[in-house]
Order: C-alpha cells, then sequence, then structure tokens
C-alpha cells in the first residue's frame, strides 16, 4: 500500500552475507545500515553519493565505475568475482512467488518470509 492509498511505503534492501560459502541474509531499513563489509553491486549502483555514504559507514564499495564517468574508480575484481552467489541466492528466492511479488506490508513479516524461504533453499 502506498502513501496514495492511505498507507506509508516501507523502503527495505536485502543483502546478503557471503560467510565462507554459506550465505546469510541480512534485511537493511535503508543501505546506511550496512557497516565494516564489502557491498557488491553493478554499474547501475555507481554513484559519488552511495559510495560516500558506504565509505563513511567504513564500507568498502565493489562497484564497477561506469564507461561514461570521468573518474573511473579502482576495481578489486577478485571480490566482484564472488557476486554471483549473492546473484544465485536472488535468483532461487525468486522462485517463491510471495517473496517476489511483496505481499507482506511490514518488512519484518516479509523478512521472515525470506528467512522461510532461505531454510528451504539450503534443505532441497
Amino acid at each position: 500500500m502506498g502513501a496514495a492509498d492511505g498507507g506509508s511505503v516501507a523502503r527495505s534492501a536485502l543483502g546478503v552475507r557471503v560467510l565462507g560459502g554459506h550465505l546469510q541474509a541480512l534485511l537493511a531499513v535503508v543501505p546506511s545500515d550496512v557497516h565494516d563489509a564489502s557491498v557488491l553491486a553493478d554499474m547501475a549502483y555507481d554513484s559519488a553519493e552511495l559510495r560516500k555514504m558506504l565509505e563513511a559507514n567504513g564500507n568498502r564499495s565493489v562497484i564497477p565505475s561506469n564507461p561514461t564517468r570521468a573518474v573511473q574508480y579502482a576495481l578489486d575484481r577478485h571480490t566482484y568475482r564472488e557476486r554471483w552467489l549473492v546473484e544465485d541466492f536472488f535468483r532461487r528466492l525468486k522462485r517463491y512467488r510471495r517473496i517476489a511479488t511483496r505481499y507482506e506490508k511490514r518488512a519484518r513479516m516479509f523478512f521472515a518470509f525470506v528467512l522461510l524461504a532461505s531454510v528451504l533453499i539450503w534443505l532441497a
């Protein structure tokens, strides 16, 4: 339910922490809630504001620079290759219709179903 429908829209971001080949799902209400981590993203997230916010929180951004950017940032290609684990997790997670369409209004309930689906993925 959006603001026009009489409700408030909760912005949330779902992240994945890779721990020795195992994945741990994280729910960040806003990206500034993540601290002391390597944040991997694709070129669509290449912005100076995001990089500054990540660095202010002690994070390391592993985001390839947009080819049209005047100043190209260095990219840790070894760490960026691990991004497939995260992409594969989201691919498997979207098999569950309730999560792909986000039926849940509250972030806590949505995250509970993400954890339930993660357990089912792990058991498969």
